[in-house]
């Protein structure tokens, strides 16, 4: 047995990809998410892997503490947490930015990943052997901002101190921390690629993607290293998209 990972928005996407990926090396799973439904479909894919499918609202406390409560109860114990959930926003300038639609992506992007962070570090710090690992599902964004883009960048931008934040405060805990940024994987998110989107130049074009199983390999291979060594980041993405050179 590889260990028990939790992976959040694992409903669809790079959430279900990484969690195939994940079981194809034996890990048990917890599979949460906002949808029962897509939760359980994708645990449906997963023919003879142990998982546990959990409900969960990232951006509420309860909720998150609920969902590592149930893990240490069916699993006693947690080797990785995948913080993936995530949402985006219209593209607007900053002005044209709704406050609540503001709230809404830094709650989820941000705020949902440090509450899931905060509990399953607390359970790899005090279980037994001590440690774990956690991977940020960060973006090219938290580096390189597309127009009209202003809260789903902060949010990574944001996502990129937690990361650096957690790696250094885990040391000494025997708790690894890195990101993977990623750059139009073929999921339903990044559909608005094949139809165009803005450039830094303001036209319109169509961006190519990448398949989305190479995300869920290259999680699984950041997981797979030794709690003595790390990927502090990782960046994956389409070879031809323009990320290099944006702007």
């Amino acid at each position: 047995m590889s260990g028990v990972a939790i992976i959040t928005g694992a409903g669809s996407g790079i959430g279900r990809s990484v969690a195939h990926s994940l079981a194809a090396r034996d890990y048990r799973l917890v599979l949460a998410g906002r949808r029962r439904q897509a939760l359980d479909e994708t645990a449906g894919f997963l023919q003879g892997v142990e998982t546990l499918t959990i409900p969960t609202d990232v951006t509420d406390v309860a909720s998150v503490d609920a969902l590592l409560e149930a893990t240490i109860a069916r699993f006693a114990r947690v080797d990785l947490l995948f913080n993936n959930a995530g949402v985006g926003a219209p593209a607007a300038p900053p002005d044209q930015i709704d406050p609540d639609q503001w709230r809404h992506v830094i709650d989820v992007n941000l705020t949902g990943a440090f509450l899931c962070t905060r509990a399953a570090f607390r359970v790899m710090k005090e279980q037994s052997p001590q440690g774990g690992r956690i991977i940020n599902n960060g973006s090219v964004s938290a580096h390189s901002p597309r127009p009209g883009s202003a809260a789903y960048t902060a949010s990574k931008h944001a996502i990129t101190g937690l990361t650096k934040a957690t790696s250094l405060d885990g040391r000494c805990f025997n708790i690894a921390c890195g990101q993977i940024d990623i750059g139009n994987a073929a999921t339903d998110m990044a559909d608005r690629m094949s139809r165009g989107v803005e450039q830094a130049d303001g036209s319109i074009r169509t961006e190519p993607v990448t398949d989305v199983a190479h995300i869920g390999e290259g999680v699984a291979y950041m997981a797979s290293l030794p709690l003595d060594a790390n990927v502090q980041f990782m960046t994956l993405m389409a070879t031809t998209m323009p990320y290099i050179g944006r702007g």
